[in-house]
């Protein structure tokens, strides 16, 4: 008989051997909140990354003098650099991603009383956008097991008065763009996708973004591609480029010049600036390394905390071939925790260098909308029965159930080493092994 495997033999031959050998050791010490010794004293990577290339274009546009994109180079420049990188025909530059979407809302002509499908798991200017159109935004229930919207029940949710649909990629990670897509040609319905969080993500090989009749991106402070603000709209159709192109420029299209004051239609100021195109050209110098290294990481976390009960890792659809990892996204179950309430976890989590958040809380119940939806332009334009039915219609338990387990590392903290990931894992473990005493703490 061969010799008898010791623990240390076993945990090295192990898929997982690093992160199981270090909770070994970890699993003795007390946890950090009750007075041990944290798992991380270092912090993650930092965010932004930058380096001479950021000042060298800034200040390139500084003294040229030229600011705006009507009379500077660089925002031109940007738009085709980002339809080349992402595949697209036509990319416009905007102001943020908010403006983007609602650009695109404009453009696809959504109207006053107008009905939209928007996941609740998401941030709110996908919703405000709808509702500064006057129109009604309709809740479709989450995929807990992806934090997706649930494409199986989208249909339900469309009435004659819906006009338009908003998947969002939360996270980085596709939402299911098969089914939406084909719900979409039945219905004969425009897809606009929010891929704020989701640069170079992809769907079956191509980039999130694309697939819609317009694809929606943020450069904001915290995105993976980052202009301090800034967002971008993806498109394929030369007329649908147009009309956000003339809406985006207070109604002026391509070909009117400064001294040519003539309209094409009512419009806004949602320009990009030169300063942010410039910035956004030097972030993507980086853009394709930081996107391997996050979906490595990421793919590398997740095989280690699948092997704690009670972590459940958002799952991937099959058709993302890549997720951005703009978010780490888990579910946190407190009954394999002996029922620490997860914001004890999560502090206890930092107290062991480990920085996370409990993600959004479920925007279709916040009482923002139903005063917006009680205003006196929304029932200038919707019956007093369709507005006093919007909350019965617009309830998501799953989503709910989600906002009350969801728990979020932030995409820098996959810019660093594997080593970094198994110390996440490390002090979750170790915050199991000792979860009884921090319930009584």
């Amino acid at each position: 008989m061969g010799e008898k495997l010791s623990r240390r033999t076993f945990l090295a031959a192990s898929p997982a051997a690093a992160g199981a050998a270090s909770f070994a050791i970890q699993v003795g010490e007390k946890p950090a909140l009750l007075g041990g010794k944290p798992v991380r004293t270092e912090p993650f990577p930092s965010w932004p990354k930058m380096d001479a290339t950021e000042e060298k274009a800034l200040l390139e546009v500084l003294r040229s003098g030229r600011w705006f994109r009507g009379n500077g180079p660089q925002v031109a420049r940007f738009e085709e650099a980002y339809a080349r990188l992402t595949g697209a025909k036509h990319c416009l530059a905007t102001a943020n991603g908010t403006s983007a979407l609602f650009i695109s809302l404009n453009a696809l002509g959504v109207a006053p009383g107008d009905e939209v499908i928007v996941p609740p798991y998401t941030f709110i200017a996908t919703v405000n956008v709808v509702l500064l159109m006057h129109a009604i935004p309709v809740f479709v229930d989450t995929d807990p097991e992806t934090f997706q919207i649930d494409p199986r029940k989208i249909e339900a949710a469309i009435t004659d008065r819906t006009t338009a649909m908003i998947p969002v990629h939360i996270g980085g990670s596709a939402a299911d763009m098969d089914r939406i897509m084909a719900i979409a040609r039945k219905h004969k319905l425009p897809v606009i996708e929010d891929a704020c969080q989701a640069h170079l993500g992809e769907w079956r090989g191509r980039k999130l973004g694309t697939l819609g009749d317009t694809g929606c991106f943020s450069f904001q402070a915290s995105k993976n591609l980052n202009s301090g603000e800034g967002g971008a709209i993806l498109t394929a159709s030369d007329e649908l480029i147009e009309r956000c192109y003339t809406f985006h420029n207070n109604g002026r299209g391509r070909r009117i010049t400064s001294e040519n004051f003539t309209y094409q239609s009512s419009g806004h100021n949602l320009r990009m600036t030169e300063f942010q195109a410039a910035l956004l050209m030097a972030q993507m110098t980086r853009l394709e390394e930081q996107v391997r290294a996050r979906d490595e990481n990421g793919q590398y976390l997740t095989s280690l905390l699948r092997e704690i009960p009670g972590i459940e890792p958002a799952r991937t659809y099959e058709g993302c071939t890549r997720n951005a990892y703009h978010l780490y996204m888990l579910r946190y179950r407190k009954e394999h925790f002996a029922g620490l309430p997860r914001a004890k976890f999560l502090k206890a989590l930092r107290a062991e260098g480990i920085p996370a958040s409990e993600g959004y809380r479920p925007l279709n119940k916040e009482p923002f909308i139903k005063q917006a939806l009680s205003s006196r332009a929304f029932r200038a334009v919707c019956p007093p029965e369709r507005l006093r039915q919007w909350e019965e219609r617009n309830q998501c338990p799953e989503n709910d159930r989600l906002c009350e387990e969801a728990v979020w590392f932030t995409q820098n903290m996959l810019l660093g080493t594997r080593r970094d990931m198994e110390q996440i894992a490390e002090a979750i473990r170790k915050i199991q092994a000792h979860a009884a005493d921090l319930v009584k703490a």
